[in-house]
């Protein structure tokens, strides 16, 4: 029961508030944390996929040896992503890279070839 002849004490409800919010931030941190890192490898699996696709793009246009889809895959592996599919069409080369995060799969498409040709 309440007394009005006593005041009511505070003590010790800081240190509750300060835990409170220092737990908050903790959970904050470690929800966001996984969502940045999932965020740079979709970067890395699109620059896999464009890098793939223009070097194989140089080996169809005689610039560079080697084989097409070959060379897309050393490309993607060097990205740490690996090739999932590799389309030579004339001078048009279409590449997927993939890459794996807590289970997910995120996947890129690019398209190289001659400016004429090239139409997305």
């Amino acid at each position: 029961m309440y007394n009005r002849d006593r005041p009511a004490s505070d003590s010790g409800s800081g240190t509750l508030l300060g835990l409170a919010l220092a737990g908050i931030v903790a959970s904050l941190v470690v929800c966001l944390v996984p969502v940045g890192a999932g965020l740079g490898i979709r970067e890395t699996v699109a620059a896999a996929a464009d890098a793939s696709a223009l070097a194989a793009a140089d080996v169809v246009s005689g610039a560079a040896p080697g084989y097409p889809c070959e060379v897309a895959r050393r490309v993607a592996a060097a990205n740490r992503s690996t090739l999932a599919a590799c389309t030579v069409d004339g001078l048009v080369v279409t590449v997927r890279a993939r890459a794996t995060f807590f289970g997910l799969s995120m996947t890129s498409t690019a398209t190289a070839g001659p400016p004429r040709v090239v139409t997305n």
